[in-house]
């Protein structure tokens, strides 16, 4: 059987989780703390990052640009790059935004020193990046409120990988209920469209030990 090693929170894991969902491809979940730094994970990735998926055939593929190129080329029925060029080259911007400005600037300020800190048992938080976390959420729902007003989904006219990692990246923030949604109704229509997904139910269901969610979280209609 195709495994995935995840974190409940980790949001790159959260987009491989929607993706392999969305492409009707089976595989167990495996929970991995990767600040463990286990020796069995470690012979799968070196790095100790979650994602990493094994496929059946023992092929082991880490992170979640990997991951998401690789099912896309080996599942190529329902493509979530993107049917052309032109497509493909957007939907990986908006991937890259996500997955490196929006973590840097909102996820690993929110999330990290709210979370991770405390389950990794790294210390305390720093108020200060929490502060800038909070400041910089706004820009990025003002941004999807922009693109989700000028098109049918983040990247286009199709759901598509784009929408994966925003979504991931917002569900991982908003489980600790740090997402101002009521000051983006753009941005909030979008998640709501994502959160009715049945790929995405699972997340909802997530409940990390002695840390539940805010009442909101799994409600699609909030």
């Amino acid at each position: 059987m195709r495994i995935l090693y995840h974190f409940w929170l980790c949001p790159f894991s959260r987009a491989i989780r929607v993706m392999l969902a969305e492409k009707g491809v089976p595989f167990d979940a495996t929970i991995e703390k990767p600040w463990e730094r286990r020796t069995g994970f470690l012979e799968l990735n070196p790095a100790s990052e979650v994602p990493v998926l094994v496929e059946p055939d023992g092929a082991v593929l880490a992170g979640s640009q990997v991951i998401t190129e690789y099912l896309d080329e080996v599942h190529p029925e329902r493509s979530l790059i993107g049917g052309d060029s032109i497509a493909r080259a957007e939907t990986r911007r908006l991937v890259h935004w996500f997955d490196v400005k929006f973590n840097t600037e909102v996820t690993a300020k929110l999330v990290g020193e709210k979370m991770m800190k405390r389950l990794s048992g790294q210390g305390y938080p720093d108020t200060q990046a929490i502060r800038a976390g909070l400041a910089e959420i706004h820009v990025h729902l003002a941004y999807i409120s922009y693109l989700a007003e000028r098109r049918r989904w983040l990247g286009g006219d199709h759901f598509s990988a784009a929408d994966i990692a925003a979504a991931a990246h917002l569900s991982a923030v908003d489980y600790i209920g740090d997402v101002p949604w009521e000051e983006h109704p753009g941005a909030k229509d979008w998640f709501v469209r994502i959160k009715s997904r049945p790929s995405f139910r699972p997340l909802l269901a997530d409940h990390v030990p002695g840390v539940p969610p805010p009442a909101h979280y799994a409600d699609l209609d909030f």
